[in-house]
């Protein structure tokens, strides 16, 4: 099985492919309920495909044996409108750390570890763009799997296996789970 993970730049079909919506007319995030949830389900393609033209692009996929198989955004925290202005989830210091905020991984291609090779290539992307410091916000497991719809955030432990380290607990939660500030520096 041959895994490569590549920036999401230049490759809007195969990032609509992993986060788009297949029913016409239905709504879905398209990676935007941290960017900017205040644009339209009908715009959120457009926008996408507008970030995946643009360097450093707004995340990176996952491919196996040549077939994307998931996602992760990793961008500057100051591109995400919504943790610009959370409540939830503070700011540790003045530096622009970039932020690792969803996986996605298709079915058919989960419980694979893909997830490690997406977050080592989120930070493998941020550094190549001058990145000092990388974050996520996943929930605490306490070793326990966590459902689907709330494991999109990843677990402290998947960061703990890639050198992340615990910075601070917020006040979100995922699953009714505990999310951590975890980071890295670079």
């Amino acid at each position: 099985m041959a895994i490569e993970v590549l920036p999401a730049t230049g490759r809007f079909n195969d990032f609509a492919e992993v986060v788009g919506v297949k029913k016409p007319g239905g709504g879905g995030c398209w990676c935007m309920s941290y960017r900017d949830s205040r644009v339209s389900n009908a715009e959120r393609p457009k926008y996408m495909a507008r970030e995946c033209e643009t360097s450093p692009g707004p995340g990176v996929l996952v491919y196996v044996d040549g077939e994307v198989a998931g996602w992760c955004s990793v961008a500057p925290r100051s591109t995400y409108r919504r943790l610009m202005n959370s409540r939830t989830i503070p700011f540790l210091d003045e530096r622009d750390a970039w932020s690792i905020v969803c996986f996605v991984v298709r079915a058919g291609y989960r419980k694979q570890g893909l997830m490690h090779h997406l977050l080592d290539g989120a930070v493998e992307h941020a550094r190549a763009h001058g990145a000092e410091v990388v974050e996520g916000y996943p929930a605490e497991t306490g070793g326990d799997r966590i459902e689907v719809i709330s494991g999109y955030v990843g677990t402290t432990d998947l960061f703990e296996a890639h050198g992340f380290e615990r910075a601070a607990e917020t006040s979100a939660h995922a699953g009714h789970r505990v999310r951590w500030i975890m980071r890295r520096e670079l």
